[in-house]
Parts: structure tokens; C-alpha cells; sequence
């Protein structure tokens, strides 16, 4: 049976709509950290005991994982007052406060790593992502950074939202969402032109096929056969500028291959329209961030 035109691309949704395995995640991350409450803050705290709090940015960064923090804290206690200082996507700069928080301090406690650990994941990579999608905009190109499936498992669709926070784009977002020949289809199917007719006669008339190439014969072969989108996948500069030659506008071209920031002018200059970076999502150093309960 098809599934392919019921798939619903994740990576088009807003933030508190991505998908409803946020508040799975959020489940999960409850029961991992605090599975039978915060022992330490009991032992020392009544339930009456309250306090405020605030989270500070200790680098300067791209926010992102607000809306799910507040979920968090709003998950261990209804209760607790939550005030946004920023929104998504901002630019913060070392020492501002991004949320104020004003309830039970056992609460506080408890949700503090959980949501923590949502911010820091979220903001590095978001944070990351703006370094790149700023070098591809200086080069004047028009060239598209793009993210890769190379996700944490069950964070994939707040992974790619926080590349979108940042300003790069999403690739697809899961194998039911557009065709992607690599080079293991290619092997099993016989040929690449094989694999490139079974696909354009099995998937909806709207999708394009895409097609992972290694040297100049795949090119050829992939533009004969009539793919829509190229992927020019560890190829050398002089390889890539000379595969955009003769592919000239008849498909959309890919770069990838651990292409770094210091190479994205070098790759943009051949004339590629997109530059997939996995190291987006599996590479992105944690932000810094810290609760804390001000002195009185």
C-alpha cells in the first residue's frame, strides 16, 4: 500500500504544533530525571515553600526551546508563574534573563535540568545554524544550508525546527516525504536508471526524485534519466563546478560532505542551489545556561 501521499512533513509545522511526541518527550524526560519526585529538595523544603528564579543565557547565543520549557515547568506544577523574556529565534546576549520563574521551590527544583536540557540542545543547535545561514548570505549567492536526517532518535522534528530558528532550512524530515536515490538503491536496483524509472512510476506525480551522484558518469546518468534534484555527494570544487556546467538549471543541485563553515563561500561560488550540513543537528555544541534562585 502507499503511504507516501499521507505523510505529513513535520518540518512545516509551528513550534508548540511539531508534533505531539513533544509532550512524549516531555513524559519521558520526567520520568528519567524525576521519576519519584526530587528527593534532595523534599528532604530539605515544605510544599509551601516558595521561591523565584531566573534562567539566564551564559553565552551569547540564538534562543530557541522556550515554549517547550514552559511546558516543562507547567508540566511539574500547574501552578508556577512562567514569563518568557524572549521568543524564539532571538539573538541574546551573555547575562540576559530568558525566563522568570515564581512558584513552589520543590517544583522549581525538579524542573529545572529537565528544561534545561531542552534549552541548551535546542538554542546550540539554532545558535549554529545562524553561523551558517550568515556565511551563505555573504556570499550573495542565494545558496540554501540545509539540515540532514543525522537527528537525535525521537527529537527530529524540534532538531529541525531549531535549524529553522536559526535560519538554515530542512531537508526532508523523514523517508515517506520525497524521494532520495542513494547508493545502496542503486546497487540493489541494478543501475541508477533503473532506480530513477521504479521511483518516478511509483511515487505522486508532485514529488521529485532526487539522486545521490559520485563522479561525472553518475551526473550524466542521473540528468539522462531525468532526476529532478542532484546530490553531488564528496565531490572536489572542480568537480562540483563542473557537474553545475552540465547539469546547467536542468535539475536543482546538492552539495554535501562534511563541508564545514570556512568552505561554505568556496562551495557557494561553483553555483549549487543547496549545501546540506549534517553537523547542524549531530554536531551542535549545548548552550550555556543557568536557574538561579537571586540572593535577597
Amino acid at each position: 500500500m502507499k503511504t507516501y501521499a499521507n505523510a505529513l512533513p513535520l518540518a512545516l509545522k509551528g513550534c508548540l504544533n511539531l508534533h505531539s511526541r513533544i509532550d512524549t518527550l516531555i513524559e519521558l524526560a520526567v520520568d528519567e530525571d524525576a521519576p519519584m519526585g526530587d528527593l534532595t529538595s523534599e528532604a530539605i523544603f515544605s510544599p509551601e515553600h516558595q521561591s523565584r528564579a531566573n534562567i539566564i543565557a551564559r553565552q551569547d547565543m540564538v534562543i530557541c526551546g522556550l515554549d517547550i520549557a514552559r511546558k516543562v515547568f507547567e508540566r511539574i506544577d500547574p501552578d508556577m508563574t512562567v514569563s518568557l523574556q524572549a521568543k524564539d529565534g532571538d539573538w541574546i546576549e551573555r547575562g540576559n534573563n530568558v525566563i522568570v520563574l515564581e512558584g513552589s521551590t520543590i517544583s522549581l527544583m525538579t524542573s529545572e535540568r529537565i528544561a534545561l536540557n531542552f534549552l541548551k540542545r535546542l538554542s546550540g543547535i539554532a545558535t549554529l545554524s545562524r553561523t551558517y545561514a550568515d556565511a551563505a548570505r555573504a556570499t550573495g549567492t542565494g545558496v540554501r544550508i540545509v539540515d540532514t536526517r543525522k537527528t537525535t532518535p525521537g527529537w527530529r522534528s524540534i532538531e529541525k525546527y531549531a535549524v529553522r530558528c536559526g535560519g538554515c532550512s530542512n531537508h526532508r524530515a523523514s523517508l515517506s516525504e520525497h524521494v532520495m536515490i542513494k547508493e545502496n538503491h542503486i546497487t540493489a536496483a541494478g543501475s541508477l536508471t533503473k532506480a530513477v524509472k521504479l521511483a518516478h512510476d511509483y511515487a505522486p506525480h508532485l514529488a521529485k526524485v532526487e539522486v545521490e551522484t559520485e563522479n561525472m558518469d553518475d551526473v550524466r546518468e542521473a540528468l539522462q534519466a531525468g532526476a529532478e534534484v542532484i546530490l553531488l555527494d564528496n565531490m572536489s570544487l572542480e568537480e562540483i563546478t563542473e557537474a553545475v556546467k552540465l547539469i546547467n538549471h536542468r535539475a536543482t543541485v546538492e552539495v554535501s560532505g562534511g563541508i564545514t563553515l570556512e568552505a561554505i563561500a568556496d562551495y557557494a561560488a561553483t553555483g549549487v542551489d543547496v549545501i546540506s550540513v549534517g553537523a547542524l543537528t549531530h554536531s551542535a555544541p549545548a548552550a550555556d545556561f543557568s536557574m538561579i534562585i537571586p540572593r535577597d
